[in-house]
């Protein structure tokens, strides 16, 4: 049922980005004192959205992956702060910012996808 609601899929997708997008902090975070490891991220969840947005269906069934499914890997990012002697430029605290922000547009997937159920449930007369 909620493979054909948009909304409901949206917000999937933005909870699984979320999920990998933590994994990946986390591994940097893993790292912090391996010498010449560079930081990774996975691009911002809207920049998938607009290539999404932008491509239109030749067929029935054309797009039948999610956002999530057709996401690039990690991407090599710059990081705030000054490159370790070793080589290495994880900072925690850019990682920390990363994952609060990470945290945040998971709770607001799931928000989303709370209240959608809500809605769903009064439109059929339930609680």
């Amino acid at each position: 049922m909620t493979a054909s609601i948009k909304l409901l899929s949206l917000a999937n997708d933005l909870a699984s980005h979320a999920y990998k997008r933590q994994g990946i902090i986390a591994t940097n975070i893993a790292n912090a004192d391996t010498p010449k490891y560079k930081a990774q991220d996975l691009r911002e969840f809207s920049v998938q959205l607009d290539k999404m947005s932008k491509m239109h269906a030749s067929r029935p069934g054309h797009f039948n992956a999610s956002l999530s499914s057709s996401s690039s890997g990690p991407i090599t990012v710059d990081v705030l702060g000054a490159q370790s002697s070793n080589g290495n430029n994880v900072s925690i605290e850019d990682q920390m910012v990363r994952s609060a922000d990470v945290k945040h547009q998971h709770e607001l997937a799931l928000g989303v996808y709370k209240k959608s159920m809500a809605i769903l449930r009064a439109g059929l007369g339930r609680r």
